[in-house]
């Protein structure tokens, strides 16, 4: 089971489904301030809500100049810092 802060260097905010439901402009202005939440109904966590990190855009021939090299070092550790880099670190870990 993954931990509700998958995030440890953001404080997540626990609000209810209600919170959520009437107060969702101001839940809009603190996800782009980059405030993480965790939405619960019956005190139950359901789901979380969290800001969009920035991509920059890649043209195929950038996207495919990245990973050239991929799978062929033999190091998985190095295989997924270049993909992290290429596509951002946005994954659970178990």
């Amino acid at each position: 089971m993954h931990s509700i802060n998958c995030y440890p260097w953001r404080m997540t905010r626990t609000i209810t489904q209600a919170e959520l439901r009437n107060g969702s402009a101001g839940v809009m202005d603190a996800l782009e301030a980059g405030e993480d939440f965790v939405i619960t109904r019956n005190g139950r966590p359901v789901g979380e809500l969290r800001p969009i990190s920035p991509r920059r855009d890649m043209t195929v021939s950038e996207l495919k100049a990245r990973l050239a090299g991929i799978g062929r070092s033999g190091d998985s550790a190095e295989e997924r810092a270049e993909i992290d880099a290429a596509f951002g670190e946005d994954r659970f870990d178990d």
